[in-house]
């Protein structure tokens, strides 16, 4: 353990006293006490052991772990611990980053995608139906999504398997079956509850902030031959479903509130549960940059989304769904109006390729501007790609 406080932060450096964002760690030490931890520069503050030399009437929240117990606890709560870790930066409670082992930070309890980026949609609909309109008639009316796999959601870092399934290009007679051809990366941002909602009650928009704990970027891998073949009519389900890659670290949601901005203006009338005109700004500036490789391709940004956060969760549960806590949404991929803006490969190369090769690495990052200056900093996510089994 360090002994000293890492107050000293590099110019510019995204993980400072605006966005404290929390993860969940062990120690060479402990390794079998995995608990939270705050994320302050190159460092990570063990909150756990922080808020219990304080005298915190939270510390049992955060020496636990996953941040579930944590999420479930409020906003009221969030808030005030929150209030609490500027006094703790200033004690001898920091691990050297690399010196930790960072794990999945909240235990998932469903995934669900969205495909909010009209630009996106858009890009996607002009190569799959190239003599058809590109945006289907319930785009504008509606936020798309799909309910995903919460078990193969996994900690950035994870290398990330090769898909195997069926098949079918257009000429061919027949389907095969084989290590997907066509695998791609989804430059994401995602949405972590943690106030649960009742059954049969939906979640209004004024209430985003009530539920909705923290942010982090997410890789949505797709199989885009597998999923072309199986998703008519139901949609994605193999081509997607093998594995989701989220941050390590969650920035709780108030980091955000210097770059809350409006979305696009929206072309078609809205129905009263989704109409968000006399609400606070719902997009988000979040300057995402994607690399593969080491090398970047692309740089989306997450202000240019049509639907915003809140209005997937007003939709998401309009129908008397019901929200629990480590419930994670995702924005779908995010791509702005230009050529360097893309967020998948499918876009980039215009359907035709190359795609990601075995031993390929994808890093998402992204950042935000904060108060003063600052960067609000959104933990990366990274996945490298592994030949098919057998």
């Amino acid at each position: 353990m360090a002994q000293h406080s890492p107050r000293e932060l590099p110019e510019g450096d995204p993980f400072g006293a605006h966005t404290l964002p929390y993860g969940v760690f062990t120690t060479p030490d402990e390794p079998g006490r995995p608990r939270v931890g705050v994320r302050y520069g190159a460092y990570v503050l063990d909150a756990a052991a922080a808020a219990a030399a304080h005298g915190s009437a939270y510390a049992g929240l955060l020496d636990r772990p996953s941040l579930n117990p944590l999420m479930a606890a409020g906003r009221a709560v969030w808030q005030a611990v929150r209030s609490e870790i500027p006094a703790w930066l200033e004690g001898p409670y920091f691990h050297p980053l690399d010196e930790v082992t960072l794990h999945l930070p909240f235990e998932v309890a469903d995934y669900v995608d969205f495909y909010a980026s009209e630009h996106h949609a858009t890009n996607a609909g002009r190569i799959f139906r190239p003599n058809g309109e590109a945006l289907t008639p319930n785009w504008k009316h509606l936020p798309i999504g799909y309910h995903g796999r919460a078990g193969t959601v996994v900690l950035s870092g994870t290398d990330v398997v090769r898909p195997s399934g069926q098949r079918k290009a257009p000429a061919d007679a027949l389907p095969t079956f084989g290590p997907s051809q066509r695998l791609d990366l989804e430059a994401e941002v995602g949405f972590v509850v943690g106030t649960p909602s009742r059954t049969g009650t939906p979640v209004p928009l004024a209430d985003f902030r009530e539920h909705v704990f923290g942010v982090c970027l997410v890789n949505d891998w797709s199989a885009r031959d597998i999923q072309g073949w199986e998703y008519v009519p139901l949609g994605p389900f193999l081509g997607k479903s093998f594995a989701t890659s989220v941050s390590a670290w969650i920035t709780p949601l108030d980091a955000f509130d210097h770059a809350r901005t409006a979305p696009p203006e929206r072309s078609h009338p809205l129905l009263p549960y989704l109409d968000d005109a006399g609400s606070e700004p719902g997009g988000i500036d979040l300057r995402l940059e994607v690399t593969i490789n080491g090398e970047t391709v692309s740089r989306p940004p997450f202000s240019a989304m049509y639907w915003t956060a809140a209005q997937q969760m007003a939709h998401m549960t309009v129908n008397g769904a019901s929200l629990r806590t480590g419930d994670l949404y995702a924005s779908g991929t995010v791509s702005g109006p230009e050529p360097d803006q893309l967020g998948c490969l499918l876009e980039l190369t215009q359907g035709k390729g190359p795609w990601l090769a075995d031993g390929d690495e994808v890093t998402i990052t992204a950042w935000a501007p904060g108060p003063d200056g600052a960067r609000i900093g959104l933990g990366e996510v990274t996945g490298r790609i592994l030949p098919p089994v057998g």
